[in-house]
């Protein structure tokens, strides 16, 4: 967690102890959600938080207005609360491969992150059903 975000370290080094005090830790990350970059520097016997991250899986069966309603596999419950994501090039391929797979009579499955309280879909695939 780097400025309360979810982040996915790309970089670490660290420098040697000085006479001032511990070695320090400098991270380097990028967000899971939006892709920025982040730093931060931390003394070496500090801890650091890190998020709990979960992967689901769930079928897509609509698209209303931006809007998504995805089928959990396992419980067959229904969600509605999340929309296309923000990523055009995403939302595209989400579209497009609904689109088709409505066509050839195959299931869209999409991929949601999940940390820190935010939901994101990541992720589209086609699969046979």
């Amino acid at each position: 967690m780097i400025k309360d975000r979810a982040t996915k370290i790309i970089e670490m080094t660290i420098s040697k102890t000085g006479k001032h005090g511990h070695a320090k830790c400098k991270f380097t990350a990028i967000d899971i959600f939006d892709g920025s970059k982040h730093e931060m520097l931390e003394s070496s016997t500090h801890n650091v938080t890190i998020p709990n991250v979960t992967r689901a899986e769930f079928m897509l069966i609509d698209i209303a207005d931006g809007a998504l309603s995805l089928m959990d596999n396992e419980s067959g419950d229904i969600r509605e609360d999340l929309d296309l994501p923000k990523d055009q090039d995403l939302a595209d391929k989400i579209e497009a491969t609904f689109a088709a797979d409505q066509a050839s009579g195959k299931d869209t499955m999409c991929t949601v992150l999940k940390a820190i309280g935010k939901e994101q879909i990541i992720d589209v695939k086609s699969v046979n059903n």
